[in-house]
């Protein structure tokens, strides 16, 4: 029997992407320190350009903060249709690869095992998608070429900005032993410091242990750490995958004890959800109310309806009402947010829901 071909995965990463929009949109903000965000009190930054990052300025930053860090730091109101718009221009580049799998508006995982561009290597595949970006939407992408996604992931951050890295079959593995841990995708900073604390700083460290130890430690998880740190990733490449929720939320410039005041932000927020839905078509049947109080504690307040939400009055008078369970208002509240979930289409029969369970 034939073996199967390496596989062959290209992850391609937009460079400060928000940001990078900006820069280009207006010239005067080029070679500048900018955030993408609301600069007041209780703004958050969505995206920092790379000037913005040597001074330590961060994505989910709060404002304040990253203006203490840089003094001469722009913030730019984001512009959301507009990024939507550059996306659907990146997505269209890569359609003629054969496996695609969307992770967000500015990044994607390719399958070039079967070339479809007549392009003898994976390398060049992902050198001409890079061209092609920068000569349609006069943006950088960086590359990230591996024989699996976890690699893939790692490589494409390697070279940053407007580079390429790749991590062959033979490497991979002494590869990742170099790593810090904290780099790793889906080691967040809670896990990182706990493996700190159990002496695990690099591949590695984690290498070194056996599986019942992440798995002791770890839990479920600790396979695919023990996995990773091998440089081995057997997950397939999932195209279009389905959004499972939409959400919105705000953050108030002052701390809110009114119900009115309360309740007005919750409408917006569900008002921007069904924008949304009413442009994808998608109908949710649960809406979740999230409350941040004045210390920071968040508490969510769910309703899963029989059917799906058929209009936005149905969907603003269910949000109010669970933010009305949360009353009376022990302390101010400074952020609400709106999420719809458990989606159809619009246009999908109402049968189809329960055709896998007949069958």
């Amino acid at each position: 029997m034939e073996a199967s071909p390496i596989r062959k995965v290209v992850h391609i990463d937009m460079d400060a992407f928000y940001a990078s929009v900006e820069q280009r949109d207006n010239p005067a903000l080029r070679g500048r320190p900018l955030a993408v965000g609301h600069g007041e009190k209780r703004g958050v930054v969505a995206a920092a350009s790379y000037e913005a990052r040597v001074f330590g300025v961060r994505s989910a930053m709060p404002s304040t903060i990253a203006k203490r860090r840089c003094e001469e730091l722009i913030f730019v109101p984001p512009r959301f249709e507009v990024y939507r718009s550059v996306s659907r221009q990146i997505h269209a580049i890569f359609a003629d690869t054969p496996l695609i799998e969307p992770l967000s508006l500015d990044e994607a995982y390719l399958d070039v095992t079967d070339n479809l561009r007549n392009l003898p290597t994976a390398w060049l595949t992902a050198k001409e998608i890079r061209r092609r970006i920068l000569e349609e939407t006069g943006l950088t992408a960086s590359a990230g070429i591996s024989y699996n996604k976890f690699l893939a992931k790692l490589a494409s951050d390697h070279r940053k900005p407007n580079g390429q890295f790749a991590v062959a079959p033979d490497m991979g593995a002494a590869w990742v032993e170099e790593l810090p841990v904290a780099k790793f995708h889906g080691v967040g900073p809670v896990t990182a410091a706990k493996m700190t604390s159990l002496g695990i700083i690099t591949g590695a460290d984690l290498r070194a242990k056996s599986l019942a130890f992440p798995t002791q430690h770890f839990g479920r998880s600790g396979s695919w750490y023990y996995d990773i740190a091998r440089g081995e990733d057997d997950r397939p490449l999932v195209p279009n995958r389905e959004r499972k929720s939409s959400g919105s939320e705000t953050t108030f410039d002052r701390d809110l004890t009114e119900p009115a005041d309360i309740e007005a932000g919750v409408l917006r927020m569900a008002d921007d959800v069904w924008d949304w839905c009413e442009k994808t078509g998608a109908r949710g049947k649960t809406v979740t109310v999230k409350v941040k109080w004045q210390d920071f504690e968040i508490c969510t307040r769910s309703r899963t309806m029989p059917n799906p939400f058929a209009d936005r009055g149905s969907l603003r008078e269910h949000s109010v009402a669970l933010v009305r369970s949360v009353y009376p208002i022990r302390t101010g509240i400074r952020l609400v947010g709106v999420t719809l979930s458990q989606f159809r289409r619009h246009d999908e029969p109402e049968a189809s829901l329960f055709s896998q369970a007949a069958s």
